[in-house]
C-alpha cells in the first residue's frame, strides 16, 4: 500500500541506529507532522537508511508531502504498525526544505493549460485498462 500525506513538521526526533542480527548497520529517524485540514491530525512517520539524509533537509515548521507505506507486523502475539516515508518533498514540490529559487519546482516544469485545453481522461489515447 502506498499513500501520500501533507502536513507541517512539528517535531523531529534524533536519529537512532544499530546492528541487525545479520550484522548489517541500520539507522532510523522519526518525525511528527500535523495535517492541514479542517480537523488536523498528527501522524508519526519514520525514515530508514539513507532516507534519514532526506529528512535532514527539513526543519520544524516546514510543510512537506511524504509518500509512505503502512505495514503491520506480528511479534509475540502483538501487532505493530509502521508508517514509513520513502520520499519526502517540500509542500511546494521541491526536494529540499530550503527556499532555493534557482531550483525548478514541479509546478514550474508542469505544462499549463487554459480551461478549454485541459486534457480529459476520456480523450486519452493509451492502451492502459484503467
Amino acid at each position: 500500500m502506498s499513500l501520500e500525506i501533507t502536513g507541517k513538521i512539528i517535531q523531529i526526533w534524533p536519529e537512532t541506529g544499530g546492528t541487525s542480527r545479520a550484522g548489517k548497520e541500520w539507522k532510523k529517524q522519526e518525525f511528527l507532522i500535523e495535517t492541514i485540514e479542517s480537523y488536523p491530525k498528527k501522524v508519526c512517520l519514520s525514515v530508514m537508511g539513507e532516507k534519514t539524509n532526506d529528512l535532514k533537509k527539513f526543519s520544524v515548521g516546514n510543510t512537506v508531502t511524504a509518500s509512505l507505506n503502512i505495514e503491520s507486523r506480528e511479534y509475540q502475539g502483538k501487532w505493530y504498525t509502521d508508517v514509513r516515508a520513502w520520499r519526502i518533498v517540500s509542500g511546494d514540490g521541491s526536494i529540499s526544505g530550503t527556499n532555493d529559487s534557482t531550483r525548478p519546482t514541479s509546478a514550474a516544469s508542469a505544462p499549463t493549460y487554459t480551461p478549454e485545453e485541459i486534457p480529459s481522461a476520456s480523450s486519452a489515447n493509451d492502451d492502459l485498462p484503467f
